[in-house]
């Protein structure tokens, strides 16, 4: 027997992700009870997501929570979960810099920030990391502008650009930029950079698995062989890094980079989610990859130095990484011209309401259910 339960919602796209925004203080204070709550408000154990609002897709099973902050340097907690589509798992590990792009106009759509005249900053403190992003959001005449000029690859059309700025990115699950306190480890045979700035990523040339790195994501997806080393070297690199075992996990995230097609690129990426190809780049993995590239000896720095977009030991403070879809470009501000010190980075990202009202979802009326909440650090 199940009950049908509701709560307030609203729909936004945040870049290039999509999901449900909610409020926590409509959730129960249990994560295993959110989790169960949101698995069945997406639908999740069916390809389709069919009784649910999910888009059978790990880029459109992502759900925001957010809630009035209590830090001082703070306006409002966002906590991210990532929601399987086939297994009933809710993984509240990772951060989404995507969502995160809607999380300023939802703030101030709820009341939780007052507009103010021409942009509004939202002071957003990410609970998944605990660190702080602020999102200047566009409010001509103390009104949220959604409308405007600005595009992003992998969404169509135009919208209003919303800069957001990540400040105190280094080590957020590991407490160091580079957990295994070397640039470059080698596992299953291959040289990889594990590195912590924004979230975990392990870095893998290409070549090393004997790709070209401009392969589509259908094309890396149909490729199990490469697939299975891939997730290989990943569960090592977790252990490496000091994350234990994640094969549970979605975090490091695996990341293929190669030299850049485009001559005004810095580098061309293949960034896996973490195993399926993502058609474009998430916004936390773009900032680590950019952080990289300026880290000595890296396997970003490495291919920089030699197709000539970086000089040894320099820095580069605009990245152009291409992707799937196209390009992101970001700003990386270095103290004192420190590779490995980094001030913020900044990027711009759109976002779009899509519906505002009430979703419902059914519970059981007795426990049972075999639900997995991977809790967030």
């Amino acid at each position: 027997m199940t009950m049908m339960n509701s709560i307030p919602c609203m729909i936004m796209r945040g870049g290039t992700s999509r999901g449900p925004f909610l409020r926590m203080r409509d959730l129960p204070d249990s994560q295993a009870a959110q989790a169960e709550i949101l698995l069945n408000l997406m639908g999740s154990g069916h390809a389709l997501q069919i009784d649910g609002i999910g888009g059978g897709d790990p880029l459109t099973s992502k759900v925001a929570i957010v809630e009035r902050s209590s830090d001082p340097d703070a306006d409002v907690d966002y906590l991210f979960a990532q929601v399987d589509v086939l297994n009933r798992r809710v993984d509240f590990n990772p951060n989404c810099g995507n969502m995160l792009s809607a999380v300023g106009p939802y703030a101030i759509e709820t009341g939780l920030v007052e507009p103010e005249e021409g942009t509004t900053i939202v002071r957003v403190r990410n609970l998944n990391t605990q660190r702080l992003i602020e999102c200047h959001v566009p409010t001509p005449g103390r009104q949220i502008a959604y409308e405007g000029d600005t595009t992003i690859s992998g969404v169509p059309g135009c919208a209003a650009g919303i800069q957001l700025s990540f400040l105190d990115i280094i080590g957020t699950k590991t407490g160091a930029l580079l957990p295994t306190g070397q640039a470059i480890e080698t596992l299953d045979g291959i040289e990889v950079t594990c590195l912590d700035a924004a979230t975990p990523i392990m870095l893998v040339n290409a070549s090393d698995l004997g790709l070209s790195g401009r392969e589509s994501p259908s094309e890396l997806d149909a490729h199990p062989a490469m697939l299975e080393r891939l997730e290989r070297i990943r569960r090592q690199a977790g252990r490496r890094m000091g994350l234990g075992d994640v094969s549970q996990s979605v975090l490091p995230k695996p990341v293929l980079v190669s030299a850049p097609v485009d001559d005004t690129s810095t580098l061309c990426t293949r960034y896996f989610v973490p195993h399926r190809c993502h058609s474009a780049i998430a916004v936390t993995g773009a900032i680590a990859v950019a952080t990289a590239v300026s880290v000595p000896g890296t396997v970003t720095n490495r291919i920089a130095v030699e197709t000539g977009k970086l000089e040894a030991d320099g820095q580069l403070s605009q990245v152009r990484l291409e992707h799937p879809s196209g390009f992101i470009d970001l700003d990386v501000e270095h103290r004192n011209g420190n590779p490995v010190d980094i001030a913020r980075v900044s990027l711009t990202r759109t976002a779009r309401k899509i519906m505002s009202g009430t979703i419902f979802y059914s519970l059981p009326t007795t426990s049972g259910r075999d639900t997995l909440a991977s809790k967030a650090s």
